[in-house]
C-alpha cells in the first residue's frame, strides 16, 4: 500500500465511520473498483480505527470528562446511568464477537464472501438498501420524544449496532435510526451513538493487535507489512476527517436531514449490485 492509497482509505474510513453510509461497505466497493484492499492489511486497519476513536474523544471530550467525573463520585447519578447504558449497549456486539466472530470475518473476506454469496458486492448492495430503508422509516416516523435513553432502549440500539457488523449496513445509520424510531431525542442520540462505539472499536483493535503480535495474521497469510509513511498518512487522514464528520453528523441529526443519506445509500446500493455486470 502506497501513501496515496493510504490517504484515500483513511479519508473513506474517517468520513464513513460517522456518516450513515457504511464504512465497511464503501471500503469493499473501493477495493473492487481500484484494487486497493485496506481490510486485509491488519496494521493499517488497527491504525485507522484507533484514529476514529481519537476523533470521537476529541469532539465529545466534554461528555467523556463528565461521565468519568460522575463515575468517580461512586454514586448512582446521571453520569453513572449514562455509563451503564453504554455498558448495556455493548452486550449484543459482545455476544456477536464471541459466538459469531469467524462467520462475520468470512463475510468481510472478499474470497470467502464471494463463495458464500456468489458476489461480495451483492451483500454490500443489499445491506446498503436496508440502511436506506431504515433511514427513510426513521425520517417519517414521528414518535413521542423521550427525555432520556433508557437501558432497554440502549440494549435495542446495541442490537442494531451488532447487526451492523455486516458490510453495507451502516453502524451509525442503524443505531441513530433505531434510536429515533424508539422516540429518543435527536440531541442526545447522536452523541450516545458515537460514544457507545468507542469500547467495541478499542476491543476489536486490541484483538487485532493480539493476532498481529501473536503471529496468527502472518500464519493465515494476512498482509501486515506497511511502510511508516503510508501508515501515518492514513492515520492522520482518518483522524482529521473523522473529527469533521463527527461534528457534522451531530448537527445533521439535530436538524433531522437523514433522508438525503437514505437516497445516497439507495443509489450506491443499486450501483454495488449492478457493478459486476457493468465491468
Amino acid at each position: 500500500m502506497d501513501w496515496f492509497q493510504a490517504l484515500i482509505l483513511g479519508i473513506v474510513q474517517g468520513l464513513t465511520e460517522y456518516l450513515p453510509v457504511s464504512s465497511s461497505g464503501h471500503l469493499t466497493i473501493g477495493s473492487a473498483l481500484f484494487g486497493v484492499d485496506g481490510e486485509s492489511n491488519l496494521t493499517f486497519n488497527i491504525a485507522v480505527h484507533i484514529a476514529t476513536v481519537l476523533s470521537t474523544c476529541c469532539i465529545l471530550w466534554k461528555e467523556i470528562v463528565w461521565i468519568f467525573k460522575d463515575l468517580f463520585k461512586f454514586k448512582w447519578n446521571e453520569g453513572t446511568k449514562y455509563a451503564f447504558n453504554i455498558l448495556v449497549s455493548m452486550i449484543p456486539i459482545g455476544i456477536v464477537g464471541i459466538l459469531l466472530k469467524d462467520k462475520v470475518e468470512a463475510i468481510f473476506n472478499p474470497e470467502t464472501s464471494a463463495n458464500i454469496f456468489g458476489n461480495s458486492l451483492f451483500i454490500v448492495g443489499c445491506c446498503l438498501m436496508l440502511t436506506a430503508l431504515l433511514l427513510t422509516f426513521s425520517y417519517y416516523a414521528k414518535p413521542r420524544q423521550k427525555e432520556r435513553i433508557s437501558p432497554w432502549h440502549a440494549f435495542v440500539i446495541g442490537i442494531a449496532q451488532a447487526c451492523a457488523v455486516l458490510p453495507g449496513l451502516s453502524r451509525s445509520g442503524s443505531t441513530i435510526a433505531t434510536g429515533l424510531i424508539l422516540g429518543n431525542k435527536k440531541e442526545r442520540l447522536a452523541q450516545f451513538s458515537f460514544l457507545m462505539v468507542i469500547p467495541p472499536i478499542l476491543g476489536e483493535a486490541l484483538l487485532d493487535f493480539k493476532d498481529l503480535v501473536g503471529g496468527e495474521a502472518a500464519a493465515e497469510g494476512v498482509e501486515t507489512a506497511i511502510g511508516t509513511f503510508p501508515l501515518i498518512v492514513g492515520f492522520l487522514a482518518a483522524f482529521i476527517v473523522g473529527c469533521l464528520a463527527c461534528k457534522w453528523m451531530i448537527n445533521i441529526v439535530k436538524k433531522g436531514k437523514l433522508i438525503w443519506f437514505a437516497i445516497y445509500c439507495a443509489v450506491v446500493s443499486i450501483l454495488a449490485i449492478t457493478l459486476p455486470y457493468i465491468f
